[in-house]
């Protein structure tokens, strides 16, 4: 995949950005900006409830940010410092000057954002591509992670499921200009509804002050220049990753991952085959299993308390450390 940035991208965003609507902030949460040579990244946070706690951070999927985690994070308030973290390109972070939407480009800017705070060794949660980027961090840093907490990683699949197909197809140079042309008459609440219906088990589950919200998002996101360009991109990053052998392919570096694992599998996911739970189970060498039947692909978001749960008994498997 080229890592050279569209012209002119960042000079639109640049343009574009004071008019774009503003980042929804939920109770308690705080959001910074976080400067590095080439990359800039908008980190949400909700200080624990005292001090000395264990850090964590958590990382979204395609086309998620670091709201993903708002319903997880207050569960987690009383034993994590808890930030989540808007990869380059998503949510209120601007793409990354060098154009890389790779697996290993997300994955490196992770490992540039924690060594810059010098908070790790950290509790990493990862959410689909960002349960690769997650990986791919424990496994070339495990001096940066102290347990990995995997939600439907999107790791290489032989079979990839059928309603997962559109989703790859974004990876398809021209797809994404010609699927933003066919559907621009589609209003951000029937946009909104579809990637519900794909995500979720159970889309009812999504309250309606939810699903507003939600409608809120995606109506910002269409405003910004570069939101197709950075989904396209990173789709085919994942494509990209799913075609590494070797040392560096996902599989293998699950393998060497040191960290005590917690993997988290849903029953109705339409992206992640519930089968692949077999697989990563046998893969990471510290792995336990929790699987939700009644959950999709997010499940953070659908079932927050059972996720919680989980990461609390791993913790305290851990000495609650």
């Amino acid at each position: 995949m080229s890592s050279t940035e569209l012209p002119g991208v960042r000079a639109a965003a640049a343009a574009v950005a004071p008019t774009v609507s503003t980042v929804r902030v939920a109770k308690g949460e705080k959001l910074r900006s976080v400067t590095l040579p080439g990359l800039t990244l908008t980190v949400r946070s909700r200080p624990p409830e005292r001090t000395g706690l264990p850090a964590a951070l958590f990382v979204h999927g395609l086309g998620g940010s670091s709201q993903n985690w708002s319903a997880l994070m207050p569960l987690l308030a009383d034993v994590l410092d808890s930030e989540a973290l808007d990869l380059p390109g998503f949510g209120d972070s601007p793409p990354p000057d060098d154009g890389n939407y790779s697996v290993t480009g997300h994955a490196r800017a992770v490992i540039r954002f924690l060594d810059a705070g010098e908070r790790g060794p950290v509790h990493l949660f990862g959410n689909s591509l960002g349960g690769a980027v997650a990986t791919r961090v424990a496994a070339v840093r495990p001096d940066l992670v102290r347990t990995l907490t995997l939600i439907s990683p999107a790791l290489p699949e032989l079979r990839v499921q059928l309603s997962a197909a559109p989703t790859a197809l974004l990876a398809v140079p021209g797809v994404v200009s010609l699927f933003s042309r066919l559907t621009r008459d589609w209003t951000a609440e029937e946009r909104t509804r579809g990637v519900m219906a794909l995500c979720y088990g159970d889309p009812a589950r999504v309250s309606e002050a939810g699903f507003r919200d939600a409608v809120a998002e995606m109506e910002r996101r269409l405003e910004l220049p570069y939101f197709w360009d950075a989904m396209a991109r990173s789709a085919r990053g994942i494509v990209d990753a799913y075609t590494l052998g070797g040392q560096h392919g996902l599989w293998r570096q699950a393998e060497r991952v040191l960290a005590p694992t917690q993997l988290v599998y849903g029953g109705r996911d339409q992206l992640i085959g519930y089968r692949m739970a077999r697989r990563a189970s046998a893969a990471f060498r510290d792995a336990r299993l929790l699987t939700l039947p009644d959950a999709g692909h997010v499940a953070m978001m659908e079932y927050p308390e059972a996720v919680a749960q989980a990461f609390r008994e791993l913790l305290d498997e851990c000495g609650g450390s």
